[in-house]
């Protein structure tokens, strides 16, 4: 049986150094590489997606904006934000793209649904939503038949900088937080109970123990 995903907390970590340890992760991988999911928090930042347009950013100000190798459109990370990476090797669970996707949303709404709340994901624009507001993204890339990139979910963020963009390349599209909802705002719990779900939804068991550690150049093997 496949070894059960590595469970990395990052706490807040900056983008890119973050983005470069996943693509090296992913780079040098290979058949005997045990999965990993990180959990973790970053500093402001938009990022644009490859096929991404410029014209979605409407007023970035002084956060910083970061090209990225994912799909989808601009998105914004910052504190108060969960963030989950799933480092798999989707050939070896025998898990395609859109599987992958819902596997993610899933785990979100089922979290939700924990806390009360009912939210539900969207074919068309991936991610789930809250009577039509978005509570989490979705963006990935797939290389060498393993995932990166991944998940945000907003728990207790300033939605402000959402403003800012057109979210996930929606005009006036609306975003939301659990801490608005239900008054949840731990993003650790939030991880945890995320992490949980999402290992179900893989076909492992749902307990399991994470690690905390810092991103470094070996944290990536």
């Amino acid at each position: 049986m496949t070894e059960e995903p590595l469970i990395r907390r990052l706490g807040l970590v900056e983008y890119e150094p973050t983005w470069r340890a996943m693509q090296r992760f992913t780079e040098t991988r290979d058949a005997s590489t045990r999965d990993e999911i990180w959990l973790l928090q970053h500093p402001p930042v938009f990022t644009l997606g490859m096929n991404g347009r410029r014209e979605h950013l409407l007023d970035p100000g002084g956060v910083p904006v970061v090209e990225v190798d994912r799909g989808g459109q601009v998105t914004y990370h910052g504190p108060g934000q969960l963030v989950l990476y799933p480092l798999l090797d989707l050939r070896r669970l025998g898990l395609g793209i859109r599987a992958l996707v819902v596997a993610l949303e899933q785990a979100v709404i089922a979290y939700a649904a924990e806390l009360g709340v009912t939210a539900a994901g969207r074919r068309d624009a991936p991610g789930v939503y809250v009577d039509g507001a978005k509570l989490a993204s979705i963006g990935l890339r797939v290389r060498r038949g393993a995932s990166y990139h991944g998940a945000s979910l907003n728990v207790s963020m300033d939605l402000e900088p959402f403003r800012r963009i057109d979210v996930c390349g929606y005009r006036g599209l609306a975003v939301t937080r659990l801490a608005d909802l239900c008054g949840a705002g731990d993003v650790d719990a939030a991880g945890e109970a995320v992490a949980r779900h999402f290992l179900g939804e893989l076909g492992f068991a749902r307990d399991y123990k994470a690690i905390n550690t810092s991103l470094h150049a070996d944290s990536s093997r």
